[in-house]
């Protein structure tokens, strides 16, 4: 896997499904630009600290939900994007998306957010 694809699925997996604030907190530090900026519909949050807060909010708001790739990671350059799944572990998701991220000097600098319509 490369870099670009391994930071990918460190940002789904080892900050936004990852409920151990510790471990989160560590990951943060490791993978994002300390100025990395986070958009997604609601926001755009600027800073690390920041990112690790709407991490910590999102799980708040779903604690029985879970994070899952849906796909492989797709790399242009220096751009990756991952879609994915979340819901209750073991159902149907109840949400998906893609996220797109944009890496410089092996740390994520831009991070984006975008939600699939729900299902009709």
């Amino acid at each position: 896997m490369s870099r670009i694809a391994d930071l990918a699925h460190r940002n789904l997996l080892g900050v936004f499904a990852e409920r151990d604030p510790q471990k989160r907190a560590a990951v943060v530090a490791e993978i994002y630009a300390e100025r990395v900026t986070f958009a997604d519909p609601d926001e755009t949050v600027v800073g690390r600290d920041a990112l690790n807060e709407k991490a910590q909010q999102l799980l708040d708001r779903a604690p029985d939900f879970v994070f899952s790739p849906a796909g492989e990671v797709r790399v242009s350059g220096n751009l990756a994007m991952l879609a994915w799944h979340l819901g209750p572990a073991g159902q149907p998701p109840v949400a998906s998306g893609l996220d797109v991220s944009i890496i410089e000097n092996d740390r994520i600098v831009h991070l984006y957010t975008l939600l699939d319509p729900p299902p009709a």
